[in-house]
């Protein structure tokens, strides 16, 4: 299992009895480096004990198997929410296109900044996705849904082994029924499995995002549970995770950005992406 380090070092335990060996050399590391915490993100939940403290969170991890041919994929999808969307976007005359160069970065990017607005969120800043672009060359996409040669939606993709990810999404709401996301959904599907990929990774959603997992779901896609584990020394609270108290927070941050204008928010972004964590 890959555990992605704060400092974004990755390490493998590839055997179960390697975990107490592993647990105490967290502990030695974190101390030694004077890190803030160590964070793991194990696809499936493992038990580890060690002297430090320790805070978990939870989330809903979808995965789409990729081995049955396009035919069965489509079937599995749900009729009514999905298969009839991929076919009403292509009725409705929106086309695909992909990329990475700086014009689909801007059209991504824009759709982005009107998602975030609308769940009252900042967006990553614009500069973090320009470093995706460059140290994942090839293996990066932006995959856009065009209306009139407008792009209505945007997705970005990455390849990883045999393993396509979504990492990010951003639409105009205007143009919402035309199932333009949906589009790059199925896009994203066929392009995997005619570059032989095993499994498309829909990624983590927050437990009560109840229609984002229902969403995922009408794929075909199978659902699990994700704990990522923080460990911090002891007496050193403030880096442990805190689902439950952390609520009024991201309510008042959310109450904050409902009223900021659009043209601000990455301004916002990067402040706040810059001393996160």
């Amino acid at each position: 299992m890959s555990l992605p380090f704060s400092d974004h070092c990755d390490l493998l335990v590839n055997e179960l009895e390697d975990l107490p060996v592993f647990a105490t050399g967290l502990e030695r590391e974190l101390r030694k480096e004077a890190w803030r915490y160590i964070e793991i993100r194990p696809l499936h939940l493992t038990e580890m004990v060690n002297g430090l403290r320790q805070s978990s969170a939870t989330y809903s991890f979808h995965q789409l198997d990729l081995r049955p041919d396009l035919e069965t994929l489509l079937g599995n999808c749900h009729r009514s929410s999905t298969q009839r969307k991929i076919q009403r976007a292509l009725r409705e005359g929106l086309t695909y296109t992909e990329g990475s160069d700086a014009s689909a970065l801007d059209s991504f990017y824009r759709l982005l900044v009107l998602t975030r607005q609308r769940h009252h969120l900042p967006p990553q800043p614009k500069s973090w996705y320009r470093n995706l672009i460059e140290c994942f060359g090839g293996d990066l996409k932006i995959r856009l849904a065009l209306k009139d040669a407008r792009p209505v939606a945007g997705m970005l993709t990455l390849r990883y082994k045999d393993t396509l990810v979504y990492k990010n999404g951003g639409s105009d709401s205007r143009f919402h029924n035309l199932g333009a996301m949906h589009l790059l959904y199925w896009e994203s599907i066929r392009d995997a499995k005619n570059l032989g990929l095993r499994t498309f990774d829909l990624g983590r959603t927050d437990a009560e995002q109840a229609g984002l997992i229902k969403f995922k779901s009408r794929w075909g896609a199978k659902q699990s549970t994700l704990t990522y584990t923080r460990f911090v020394i002891k007496g050193h609270s403030r880096h442990i995770f805190d689902q439950k108290g952390s609520g009024w927070k991201m309510r008042l941050l959310k109450h904050a950005l409902a009223v900021t204008p659009r043209g601000v928010l990455p301004s916002i972004g990067n402040f706040l992406y810059r001393h996160a964590g």
